[in-house]
């Protein structure tokens, strides 16, 4: 796993891919900054946060769409999974240079409250709560964006497959209200990940919604090796 990490995190930093991710985030965080905390006169990062969802929902497709996809297009996959590592090791691998990425991008956010603590007093528990819910957010969204790479050896349909799950997800809280069985309401209230995201921009360390995420992480990444799995077989 070691190995597999090492290396798509360098693939990650040899292509202009990582940094241009970095940048993107950097810039609309630092935006909505400027926004909303410097132009509002306000130490509350409460919007950032809650404008920084819709952002890391398009962002993730395109960190995650070579993950898998690339493998298979290059042929490369049939290397690794010849090699003497488990498939679980493989995708973790590769699902956890995702994630630093991830976190590297993300953590302007907490670069603009440092910057801030330095002229007014900042509500770190807030901006720390707020921090988790997004890195929980991506935890979820970089699994699923994974499997979607595992299924298909274009990058550019998986990229595409990724942006419509996340357009999904953005539309799910509407459908919840037009729907009129109250069975399908509650269905779709507890899949919105905008609604499990919500108490995180209020700084509450919401454990059910943590839960969720971290299964739903954990679910897509399985799926991933069950892909991967089925691939050495076919």
């Amino acid at each position: 796993m070691k190995a597999i990490f090492k290396r798509e995190l360098r693939a990650y930093f040899h292509s202009p891919l990582g940094y241009v991710i970095i940048a993107v985030a950097y810039f609309f965080t630092n935006y909505y900054y400027f926004s909303y905390n410097l132009y509002g006169n306000t130490t509350d990062f409460t919007t950032l946060y809650s404008m920084m969802f819709s952002v890391v929902l398009f962002l993730v497709p395109v960190l995650t769409m070579r993950l898998m996809s690339e493998e298979k297009r290059a042929k490369t996959d049939q290397l690794l999974l010849t090699a003497p590592v488990s498939r679980t090791a493989i995708v973790l691998g590769k699902y956890c240079s995702a994630v630093v990425v991830y976190l590297v991008a993300i953590s302007a956010t907490l670069l603009d409250a440092v910057i801030t603590s330095f002229v007014a007093i900042v509500d770190w528990p807030s901006v720390l709560g707020n921090f988790l819910g997004i890195f929980l957010l991506g935890l979820a969204l970089i699994a699923i964006c994974l499997f979607l790479s595992s299924i298909t050896e274009s990058q550019v349909i998986a990229a595409v497959m990724g942006f419509a799950v996340s357009l999904f997800l953005v539309l799910i809280d509407a459908i919840s209200y037009v729907v009129s069985s109250a069975f399908w309401q509650t269905f779709f209230a507890y899949l919105s990940f905008n609604t499990r995201y919500e108490p995180f921009t209020l700084g509450i360390v919401d454990l059910p919604s943590a839960v969720f995420f971290v299964s739903v992480a954990a679910l897509f990444i399985a799926f991933s090796v069950v892909t991967l799995e089925r691939r050495r077989w076919s």
